[in-house]
């Protein structure tokens, strides 16, 4: 019988702009909340694993960031594993946590994400997400954004991340083959800003109407502003433990690991849909946790832009090809709908903060099992999917990262 794992404590900042925090003023914050959760004390945990993407490049603190952060907070002698895997790197971090535990390695591990990406300095910040695509080959990124959504004039180009011409280039072509418009992408930006609204902990509150997101400042066609998310400081942590773990903490409430799976892609015709690495990626975690896509309660996606959220939810087998925009439309994935995908407010909303991004979709979704989200909550949620991808390589993520979570 295959060793059960918990979640048994989370943190989490507020995701947003800290100009008053530091990278390990935000970890500690995120760190204290998870212990204090899972009834846990510093030396409760046995191994680390403590992910952060622009630490080296923002601050020149590359190789041992989770050393410094938890010697300065009393977590001393155990493990400690720095993680770095594109914006999937606090879902791995939190893989490698729940293997590491499942093993009977240690009992109780901790996974911790966190950025400090907002340092004054804006073209700095834009700077980090060059690292996920392959830098020997910009002729190659460029070529496939051509391949799926054309050449497209921009006079007014702005301040972005090259990530978002990417997606901009997939939601063109997903709109030429299915049909799926401007209209429905706004209307995921919409739900995404009006859940967040609700939300303490979420980068941005303010509600936001169909007309408002497609009224507002373009990036790169079809996306505007509020379609996308921003650059965000922030950190979140994650106890996990196995049954003998459990004996020994006091947690106040638990939630049960089915099944972690991460991969990376193939080559493949990077204008069709087959095989893409999230429909690889979800399979493999369905099959481990023994459920389908018509199980699934409550979503977390990976967001960066709301057509990003149209696609994965599709890819997900949460609906069928080309009626992930439609079901937008249709309110299935509001919270009350048929299922409710980023209730937290999603990263459009909630924010980005790369290392952090995952745990904070983890964070999320075991308040809804746990039936203490508030506002927000998805009445009668069990069971919760969580998908997280990272970098960009020959026409998908390089990183999935795919998390599905029981409740009591």
């Amino acid at each position: 019988m295959s060793t059960r794992v918990w979640i048994v404590g989370v943190g989490m900042t507020t995701f947003g702009i800290h100009h008053d925090k530091t990278h390990y003023d935000l970890a500690h914050w995120a760190i204290r909340e998870a212990l204090a959760d899972a009834g846990a004390s510093v030396d409760d945990v046995k191994v680390a694993f403590y992910g952060t993407t622009t630490h080296g490049v923002l601050e020149g603190q590359h190789s041992i960031s989770g050393q410094i952060a938890l010697r300065g907070m009393g977590i001393q002698r155990i493990p400690v594993h720095n993680v770095q895997n594109a914006c999937a790197t606090g879902s791995t971090a939190l893989h490698l946590a729940v293997n590491n535990v499942r093993s009977g390695e240690s009992d109780v591990a901790l996974a911790v994400g966190v950025e400090k990406m907002n340092i004054g300095d804006q073209q700095r910040t834009l700077s980090v997400f060059h690292g996920g695509y392959d830098r020997s080959d910009l002729e190659g990124l460029v070529r496939d954004m051509v391949l799926l959504g054309g050449e497209v004039e921009d006079d007014d180009p702005g301040h972005r991340s090259i990530f978002m011409d990417v997606y901009a280039a997939m939601a063109r072509h997903h709109m030429d083959i299915y049909g799926t418009t401007v209209a429905q992408i706004a209307e995921v930006a919409s739900k995404n800003h009006d859940h967040a609204a609700d939300n303490s902990r979420a980068h941005y509150r303010k509600p936001m109407s169909v007309d408002a997101v497609l009224g507002a400042r373009r990036l790169s066609y079809p996306l505007t502003v509020p379609m996308c998310a921003p650059a965000t400081d922030g950190a979140a942590a994650v106890v996990v433990c196995n049954d003998a773990g459990l004996r020994r903490l006091r947690a106040r409430g638990t939630v049960q690991v089915l099944a972690s799976s991460i991969g990376t892609g193939v080559d493949r015709d990077i204008t069709a849909y087959d095989d893409y690495i999230t429909s690889h990626v979800a399979q493999l975690a369905y099959e481990r946790a023994g459920v389908g896509p018509s199980d699934v309660d409550v979503v977390e996606v990976h967001d960066a832009t709301a057509f990003a959220e149209i696609l994965q939810t599709e890819l997900l087998g949460l609906f069928g090809p080309g009626d992930g925009g439609p079901a937008a439309e249709r309110g299935d994935t509001r919270i009350g709908g048929r299922i409710p995908v980023n209730p937290s407010g999603g990263l459009e909303s909630k924010g980005h903060p790369i290392g952090a991004t995952g745990l904070g979709q983890v964070f999320e979704l075991t308040d809804q099992l746990r039936g203490t989200a508030g506002s927000r909550q998805v009445s009668g949620a069990r069971i919760a999917l969580a998908e997280n991808g990272g970098g960009f390589h020959r026409g998908e993520e390089a990183v999935m990262s795919v998390l599905i979570l029981g409740g009591a």
